[in-house]
């Protein structure tokens, strides 16, 4: 996809917010007695797109096969555009799924697969997949064979025969974890500007929070089979609701401590907090400050420590800072002063108190 093709199918369509085009309604399933979803229930408006998002083992992959309809909940029920699919057999719910090892034929070629489950005519036949072809920039090797392809181009042959039959929801289950990082960016670029130019309504499975966070609409963390928490990208990141989702997406400091005015006395340390006015004073509480709202000084006044370790990152120098008190905090500084935060140099901290968020209660 050339660089005037991606800027301009990079402005993404309204979302209609009116009937869901996909609802997910309190779905479970159990697995020799492990419940591996634990009614889940979520809604996509028509052309969002969103991500599951959570470790090994939590259940992503499951829910997203019980919504294409290669696994049968034990209860709850699939919607597609207000019809219920929850018992329809995968072929009939008009849906595209791309796997995560792409499941390519290896004795057919690029054509062959792509054109796997196209119905019609010959002539029909081969133009639909010269069309897909030329979506996904593969029109040069239509007649390769898939061990003869790069993993990139792989993804994108398992892409295409998933739009083949014109699915009103695609659905991928961690389909670029095989590729290297730099294809990784340039491909999650491609496929949301794709989707998006197609108006398609998108599941997607992965265990990466930077490519959740890169392609969503909406990110649901999940957790032992449940969903920890939705919301868009920067709610998620900025307004974690939890410990799990705030350790889970992005790097946090996590202060447990007693509120008072102003901010929070954790064992003798403040720190700052322009706390709610629906938490009172005394209240215990966890708060999470992420790395990059910590600023560091040579001097003032703040939390006093002294520099650990930094790792250059690129854009980012990440620091350890060590507190009199021996708590280790995380800050990020820009990576043009990685000269000035030398490791024992004596610092002072100076958290945001505007950015700094209250988590809720962890469940018992």
């Amino acid at each position: 996809m050339n660089d005037v093709t991606f800027l301009r199918a990079t402005v993404r369509p309204t979302l209609d917010r009116g009937r869901p085009h996909l609802a997910v309604r309190d779905v479970a399933k159990k697995y020799d007695g492990h419940r591996a979803v634990d009614g889940v229930s979520f809604e996509l408006a028509k052309g969002e797109f969103v991500t599951l998002l959570g470790d090994s083992g939590c259940g992503k992959t499951t829910l997203l096969r019980i919504v294409a309809g290669f696994a049968k909940p034990d209860g709850g029920q699939v919607l597609r555009g207000g019809q219920d699919v929850t018992n329809m057999p995968p072929a009939k719910r008009r849906m595209g799924f791309v796997f995560q090892s792409y499941a390519l034929f290896p004795t057919k070629t690029v054509a062959e697969n792509i054109g796997f489950a196209l119905a019609g005519g010959h002539a029909l036949r081969t133009r639909r997949i010269a069309e897909l072809a030329d979506m996904v920039e593969i029109g040069a090797l239509l007649t390769r064979y898939p061990h003869e392809l790069s993993g990139g181009q792989q993804q994108r042959v398992a892409l295409a025969r998933a739009l083949a039959s014109n699915p009103e929801v695609l659905l991928l289950d961690e389909p670029m974890s095989a590729l290297d990082a730099r294809i990784r960016v340039k491909l999650r670029n491609e496929l949301r500007a794709l989707v998006d130019r197609l108006g398609i309504t998108t599941l997607y499975v992965t265990h990466d929070q930077e490519e959740a966070l890169a392609l969503s609409d909406r990110v649901a963390v999940m957790r032992n089979g449940r969903v920890d928490q939705i919301g868009t990208p920067a709610e998620v990141y900025h307004r974690p609701r939890s410990q799990f989702a705030a350790q889970f997406v992005g790097i946090s400091n996590l202060i447990e401590g007693r509120v008072v005015t102003g901010g929070i006395d954790a064992s003798g340390e403040f720190w700052p907090m322009a706390v709610p006015a629906n938490v009172l004073p005394g209240a215990e509480v966890t708060a999470v400050y992420r790395p990059e709202h910590i600023a560091l000084m040579a001097a003032g006044d703040g939390l006093k420590g002294h520099v650990d370790t930094a790792t250059f990152l690129g854009a980012n120098v990440r620091l350890t800072v060590r507190l009199a008190s021996g708590r280790v905090v995380i800050a990020d500084r820009p990576s043009h002063e990685a000269s000035l935060w030398t490791r024992g140099l004596k610092v002072t901290l100076q958290p945001d108190a505007v950015r700094a968020v209250i988590l809720a209660s962890e469940p018992a």
